[in-house]
């Protein structure tokens, strides 16, 4: 039997999304811990990454940003009710936006968007403070496996101003369809896709990372300005810090894509180095491998 779980995750979405800031930290503790509990798979991928990222680091200080990157998690996903059904004064008060100047200055001069994001944990905050900003957003969207949990992440998602998600088997078609509209796309460009075309294998934390093209051909093909976004959580506050950066430079300029990814990819390594625990480290970054090599999950 079908039993409809909407009005229930609703309801305890709504509620986190409309508690103090207290009771949302508290939960996100609670969730945090359960997920350490039960979802031992995915801690073993986010200890099986770090190890593959940092092996300079000691065993301890893995194990210290594995525990702290579980608590930042854990506050994410309670977030995501601030997100989805928080008063927009709440949500404004507490995601801070910077940098949104860059945006609209390359609005103004009427040049296609890319805005990069990374799989940092404030993904999520970071992606609907940005949309509150604009009048039209595109996104690459993954369906979820649960029915009733998909359609409350898509109401969620575009619940402010005009948002369009691109499904991934539309990819880069659907992402330069929005772009000649004049619409900026955010883009998550570390994902592992598998094999196929459009796909290199670049360096990341020197392990070789199965990477789309995209971002480059885009570039290049629509002259289109790519904006970094990097997102931080205050797990002390629950205050969020979302930095939009300045377009890159000579991006990807005379360079080759395969060689643009790797620039790509060592900006990113960098952002990541500068607070570890906040990169999501429950994807598997390093699903596929290069043929001949071990799997690592």
């Amino acid at each position: 039997m079908n039993i409809n779980k909407l009005p229930l995750l609703r309801a305890v979405f709504r509620y986190f999304g409309n508690t103090s800031t207290a009771s949302r930290l508290r939960w996100g503790g609670v969730l945090a811990w359960l997920a350490r509990k039960l979802l031992r798979s995915r801690v073993n991928i986010v200890r099986v990454n770090l190890q593959l990222c940092f092996p300079e680091h000691t065993a301890q200080q893995r194990e210290a940003w594995l525990r702290q990157h579980f608590r930042l998690l854990g506050q994410s996903i309670v977030d995501r009710g601030l997100c989805w059904f928080g008063k927009p004064e709440a949500i404004t008060q507490t995601i801070s936006l910077h940098g949104f100047e860059h945006i609209q200055a390359l609005l103004d001069a009427k040049r296609p968007i890319i805005l990069l994001a990374p799989h940092f944990i404030g993904l999520d905050a970071a992606a609907t403070r940005v949309s509150m900003e604009l009048k039209e957003l595109a996104s690459i969207y993954t369906r979820q496996s649960d029915a009733d949990v998909d359609r409350m992440v898509l109401e969620g998602r575009k619940r402010f101003n005009t948002i369009h998600l691109v499904g991934r088997h539309e990819g880069v078609r659907g992402m330069i369809r929005h772009l000649r509209n004049g619409i900026p796309v955010y883009y998550l460009p570390d994902m592992d896709f598998g094999r196929g075309d459009g796909i290199v294998f670049s360096p990341f934390f020197n392990v070789p990372a199965a990477t789309l093209l995209a971002t480059a051909q885009i570039a290049r093909s629509r002259k289109a300005a790519v904006v970094p976004i990097v997102t931080n959580l205050n797990i002390k506050s629950g205050h969020y810090n979302v930095q939009v950066m300045p377009p890159l430079e000579d991006f990807p300029g005379e360079s080759s894509l395969e060689a643009s990814t790797d620039r790509l990819n060592k900006l990113i390594e960098d952002w990541v180095r500068a607070d570890p625990p906040q990169y999501y480290w429950v994807h598997r970054r390093f699903k596929t491998r290069p043929v001949g090599e071990k799997k690592f999950y």
